[in-house]
């Protein structure tokens, strides 16, 4: 700030020498934290001229310096206005009065009328008093400057701007957003509750809307009750506002031009939003209550307050289709994704934006502070890779966690929400009887996350009028809540007696709007008047549907073609250096395209991706080395040596090209596979797949595998093409990096519900890639993918291999034989592959057959069956594997095996014994280990 503007704002601010202490003792207080004094100090301080020769990195001058700065400036400023008269006393009172109003920005919402049922214990806030800045009821009637505050004009008597505080601060609703450092949203959100004292003035017609979302939350609730009594339903009744909340975020997403909006959740109201906002037919939630769906897509069915559905809602700027995910019981897991499914359909849409596509998350209070998968959700809200342009995330703050005390037992902050301040998302405490609040803050909310593509979180304090669910007796372990819940009327009969109070609404209208609804439930048809058929807003996944695995697929292109492919992503300009490894690995890749060196495991991979590209499909991989690769094979992404500029040579397949987006993810393994497994969920026609750093990361995304991506097929009737690759291999690198689960992937294959793959060629994987988007058929595929074989000597093919041949399930023996001396036939799987193909070429044994097994799940019986053919005489089975014995495909597998082999011969193990650790940490035990199965498996 230029030291005349300086002066002119301590004039207009009434700023003597008299007030320097205080100055000093705010100055004091900004050193130690900047957002802890109001804007307009802070504008001040940020801006004091340097003392010493200080610079914005070296401490700032002495307090004494900035005092008699001030000092001067206010003398100076004194001595050029004569005629200006001040008052010491008033100067310093106008200094607290702006403190007041940045107090209650700060910490007004501690003092906020939010909990409808009157149990919250908040002491008062002593900066909230006037008394607190010295300020006496004689000053009330005096005129202050109200400096930034956005209500009354530049000047307001104090009892005016006192009340003016405590109703946008301290009413129902409590606005938490000071601790944001930008402050163009401070300064936002201020100019959006200051000015109306934070309610909006809503007509006839907009309060009978919101008193028509409680009748529904409230009917529905009673009518199920009725008519299903003790049944589960995770009832909504005390959190009813959710109802019009849904209804007002629709309808203003809408207006500002959102198409799509995505919403997960978990149990609590679940049923009254498919009935009340999404228009699913009550008559087909009531057969569910009464059993009459078990068989609903052959498959296993899930329980009701798990499903999804998925309408459109008509708004005034145009309908908005709804989808809300299918969710499994582990509450949270289904934010991210939702985040997936947005951003796969605003990619789709081409909005990088996110206002036409909006993510809405509703979280339980206990859930939302104690899984931390809200914490990577919020993480990866603003990162390259995974952002949709910010979230509307909604808590149902029932101030109870199933039987649990909130604020004793389930965290240590004192809200539930305060894990939103790690991205500095704004929250929004809101008193659910306190419905025109609630719609107020629902409208900000939206706006807000248009305007500045963040998160933005909406706290419905509310209640749980029964238990966990109906079946449950809640005063058993909250005795004085519910003795409170028991005498408090209904969020509807609040809000209707005050519209009959105001004369809004006649007692005959609102007994009429509550007649009206029961009827419609009776009739059984959709209760939404805003639903409307669905048109195409999402992608259309008839071509996938009911298709088998041994459908035909065009797997073969043409030499020519696979040629080019190869020598526009060998290219890299000239000016863009690469670093020394990288560039040989480019140099062969040139000398690969020219057919002068077999193809390595990388370049087969890349030349996939380049050819669906070509295919106009799109190709996204994540994960947390994907653009390098863990074991640096891949090299997808090539950072300039001298500008750290990034080069994708997928980008320049061709012009008309299919996108790609290869990306390093946030360090995570949930959040990230189910962001990725919501996005292959609403992308079906390219190939979308999570790489992990190494395969037994994948253990901490166990919940995504076990209930969505094994499941999901069988218990919601949702395809999903999401390929994994898992590094897997034992290498001597100790029980953490050597073994990506397959026994549990394994295990939990059933009714053809994914592949499990593990290729052993650069062929394979080309082919095994290109098959999951060329095969019309949307499973996930599984693959437990290598490290040392990436640069094999062995592990090499040939173009040709690529441009004519297929996947193989199963690969025959390579080595020329006599099949008739064969008494020893071993399956095996990976990298011992060429462990014992080594050995054998070495020991030179005749006798023993070696047969690949490239897919274990489905398990290619008729594959099996071809290559056996030539081994019927063969009595002496073995299935040899570097895993322990109880890990591995051999007891999951074994079966097949038998069914496979030849009547009565026998089948045998040769590999590690069983073991509670997946591989040993020494490498002279694991190299032992490693020669002894291998020797077993060939009788050596």
């Amino acid at each position: 700030m230029h030291q005349g503007i300086m002066k002119a704002w301590l004039d207009s601010s009434h700023l003597s020498g008299a007030n320097s202490t205080y100055v000093e003792e705010m100055y004091e207080a900004y050193q130690e934290d900047p957002q802890s004094v109001s804007d307009d100090w802070r504008a001040v301080f940020d801006n004091l001229p340097h003392a010493n020769g200080a610079t914005a990195d070296v401490p700032e001058a002495a307090h004494s310096k900035v005092r008699e700065y001030f000092r001067s400036l206010a003398l100076e400023g004194r001595h050029k206005s004569a005629t200006r008269m001040t008052d010491p006393d008033v100067d310093a009172k106008q200094v607290k009065v702006l403190q007041m109003i940045n107090a209650h920005r700060f910490r007004g919402h501690q003092n906020a009328n939010l909990d409808p049922l009157g149990l919250w214990k908040r002491e008062a806030v002593s900066e909230l008093d006037p008394a607190f800045h010295g300020l006496t009821s004689e000053d009330m009637e005096r005129e202050f400057n109200t400096g930034s505050f956005a209500h009354g004009g530049d000047t307001m008597q104090l009892r005016d701007l006192v009340k003016a505080l405590k109703a946008t601060y301290c009413g129902s609703i409590g606005a938490e957003y000071m601790h944001i450092t930008d402050t163009e949203e401070k300064r936002w959100i201020q100019q959006r509750l200051e000015p109306s004292l934070g309610r909006a003035n809503y007509d006839k017609s907009a309060k009978t809307r919101i008193l028509e979302g409680l009748n529904a939350a409230e009917g529905m609730e009673k009518y199920l009750g009725a008519k299903f009594p003790g049944a589960k339903r995770f009832s909504l009744e005390g959190g009813d506002a959710l109802v019009p909340m849904m209804r007002e975020i629709i309808y203003r997403g809408g207006e500002a031009g959102t198409k799509e909006i995505v919403v997960g959740m978990a149990h609590r109201g679940r049923l009254n939003l498919l009935v009340n906002v999404l228009g699913k037919k009550p008559s087909e939630l009531f057969d569910e209550f009464a059993g009459k769906h078990s068989d609903v897509l052959n498959g296993s069915g899930d329980v009701k307050y798990h499903q999804g559905f998925s309408s459109d809602f008509e708004t005034p700027g145009g309908n908005v289709h709804l989808a809300l995910a299918f969710n499994p019981s582990h509450l949270e897991i289904v934010n991210p994704v939702v985040m997936g499914s947005v951003r796969a359909r605003l990619d789709r849409r081409g909005c990088d934006t996110g206002l036409q596509v909006m993510p809405i998350t509703i979280h339980g209070d206990s859930a939302i502070a104690g899984q931390g998968i809200v914490q990577e959700t919020f993480n990866m809200s603003q990162t390259r890779a995974f952002k949709v342009g910010g979230s509307i995330r909604i808590v149902v703050n029932n101030q109870v966690g199933f039987t649990t005390n909130l604020t004793e037992d389930t965290r240590s902050t004192e809200y539930c929400t305060d894990i939103a301040k790690m991205v500095q998302a704004p929250i929004f405490h809101v008193n659910a009887d306190d419905p025109e609040a609630v719609a107020f803050v629902a409208q900000v909310a939206v706006d807000y996350r248009n305007a500045f593509k963040r998160d933005v979180v909406i706290d419905l304090v509310c209640y749980r009028r029964h238990g966990h669910n109906e079946a449950d007796e809640p005063s058993a372990t909250q005795p004085l809540m519910y003795a409170k819940i028991k005498k408090h009327p209904t969020p509807r009969k609040i809000y209707a007696d005050r519209l009959i109070e105001e004369s809004t609404l006649g007692a005959d209208e609102v007994t009429s709007m509550i007649n009206d609804y029961r009827d419609a439930l009776d009739q059984g048809d959709c209760v939404v008047k805003e639903w409307r058929p669905m048109t195409l807003h999402s992608v259309d996944w008839t071509p996938y549907i009911n298709r088998e695995w041994d459908e035909d697929y065009p797997a073969a292109m043409s030499l020519e073609r696979l040629e080019n492919l190869a020598q526009k992503i060998s290219y890299v300009p000239e000016n863009h250096k690469l670093q020394s490894r990288v560039a040989k690995i480019y140099k062969d890749r040139v000398s690969m395209a020219n057919g002068e060196k077999l193809l390595d495991w990388g370049f087969a991979e890349t030349l996939a991706y380049a050819s669906i590209l070509e295919d106009k499909k799109r190709v996204r991989i994540t994960g947390q080395d994907s653009g390098r690769g863990t074991f640096f094979h891949r090299h997808a992404v090539l950072h300039n040596q001298n500008d750290a500029t990034a080069y994708l040579p997928l980008r320049q397949v061709t012009d008309d090209q299919g996108p790609i987006d290869i990306s390093d993810s946030v360090l995570s393994e949930a959040s990230v596979l189910a962001f990725e497994y919501g996005y292959a969920t609403a992308e079906p026609g390219g190939l979308t797949i999570w790489e992990a750093q190494f395969g037994d990361f994948a253990n901490c995304a166990q919940v995504v595998i076990d209930q969505f991506l094994s499941s999901g097929e069988q218990k919601w009737g949702r395809l999903c093409g999401l390929t994994m690759l898992l590094p897997h291999g034992y290498e001597g690198q100790g029980p953490e990096h050597s073994s990506a689960r397959l026994e549990r992937f394994l295990q939990l294959c059933a009714n053809h519900n994914m592949q499990v793959c593990v290729p052993s060629t650069p062929a394979q994987v080309y082919h095994m890639l290109r098959r999951q988007v060329v095969r019309p058929m949307r499973r996930p595929l599984v693959v437990m993918s290598p490290k040392s074989l990436l640069r094999h000597p062995l592990a090499v093919s040939s173009l040709e291999e690529l441009a004519s041949g297929t996947f193989q399930n199963v690969i025959a023996e390579i080595d020329e034989q006599d099949t008739s001396k064969v008494d020893r036939v071993v399956f095996c799987s990976g990298k011992v592959y060429f462990e014992l193909l080594e050995k054998r070429r070495k020991e030179n044994v005749t006798n023993v057959a070696l047969v690949r097994v490239e897919q274990l799940y489905p398990f290619p019986h008729e594959d099996m069956d071809k290559i056996l053919a030539q081994y019927q005489h063969v009595k002496d089975f073995v299935w040899c594997q570097e895993e322990p014995q109880n890990q591995g495909a051999w007891y999951c597998s074994q079966h097949h095996f038998w069914s496979a082999i030849p009547a009565g011969a026998q089948l045998t193990y040769a590999g590690r014994e069983a073991s509670a650790a997946p591989a040993c940490g020494y490498p002279g035990l694991h190299a032992q280990q490693q020669e002894s199965l291998i020797n077993s498996a060939l009788k050596l």
